[in-house]
């Protein structure tokens, strides 16, 4: 009987403490191939308008880590587990309202790493990031779980390496995404099972963010 008590209590807290897990939304402000075409000026009008909300979300706890892509487009990690609340907050950005971007809202659970608020003074640096996306099809679908769980076990094996920085899934249909030091090779990337049997696809591009926004 106490045994039995002994379980029930360590399985409540373990329960208590996993529906205590931080929720997150991440953002992925993705560059449109065909924008309005705008005048130097107010482009430069529309911008500072866009880092001024930044640096705002911020100050007021809501925009926890921010950083721009090379080439254009970047993402957000916003201190909310609501699409609704998100939405909300992204509504006052001036870039956003003018959809100078296609903007993506999607649950952030991560697994390496985590999401941590640098100084703004903090040093910036330069990080690989990848996202994989699920392309479901009828002729993949039925399989999708075990592929899943292959790929699962490349990023393990990746992260073991201690290359990756951060690594989470976005909801349980919209892939995950890895953060990683240095350059890394394209080859590596798709040789996931996912992708080599068609279930993912994936991007590769420069992050610069502030060093520490996901506690390394």
């Amino acid at each position: 009987m106490r045994k039995t008590l002994t379980l029930l209590f360590i399985a409540g807290l373990l329960s208590a403490a996993f529906g205590q897990q931080k929720k997150y939304m991440f953002v992925s402000l993705n560059s449109k191939h065909h924008s309005e075409q705008l005048s130097q000026e107010a482009l430069a009008k529309l911008m500072e308008g866009h880092l001024a909300n930044i640096q705002r979300l911020a100050k007021e706890g809501k925009l926890l880590v921010a950083g721009p892509f090379d080439g254009g487009g970047g993402l957000f990690i916003l201190n909310t587990g609501s699409i609704q609340e998100a939405k909300e907050w992204l509504s006052t950005d001036p870039g956003i309202q003018a959809e100078r971007w296609d903007v993506e809202v999607l649950p952030y659970d991560p697994r390496v790493g985590s999401v941590c608020v640098v100084n703004e003074n903090v040093e910036m640096v330069t990080y690989t990031y990848v996202r994989y996306i699920p392309s479901f099809t009828k002729f993949n679908i039925k399989d999708s779980p075990q592929t899943f769980r292959r790929h699962d076990d490349f990023v393990r094996k990746i992260t073991d390496t201690g290359n990756v920085i951060a690594e989470g899934l976005l909801g349980e249909r919209d892939g995950n995404i890895l953060i990683l030091r240095g350059e890394v090779d394209r080859s590596l990337v798709e040789s996931s099972p996912g992708v080599q049997e068609g279930l993912l696809e994936f991007v590769i591009k420069k992050l610069w963010v502030g060093k520490g926004s996901f506690c390394e």
